[in-house]
């Protein structure tokens, strides 16, 4: 899965959540031009910004190998 996958995957279930995107910024922890890039493909999040945002929207990362 590339950045643009995993930003659509986010903005998705941010959306189900009926969360904007402020919101999820606040809760997360994480600033809100960091939400934008990850969401548009944009970003290079750290794996703990990566697990800040998905534990909040109840999202896992799987590790295939």
């Amino acid at each position: 899965m590339n950045t643009h996958e995993i930003g659509q995957q986010i903005k998705r279930r941010r959306q189900e959540l009926n969360i904007n995107q402020q919101t999820l910024s606040d809760l997360s922890g994480v600033g809100i031009n960091t939400i934008v890039a990850i969401e548009r493909g944009t970003g290079n999040p750290s794996m703990e910004t990566l697990m800040k945002i998905m534990q909040i929207l109840g999202l896992q990362i799987k590790i295939e190998v």
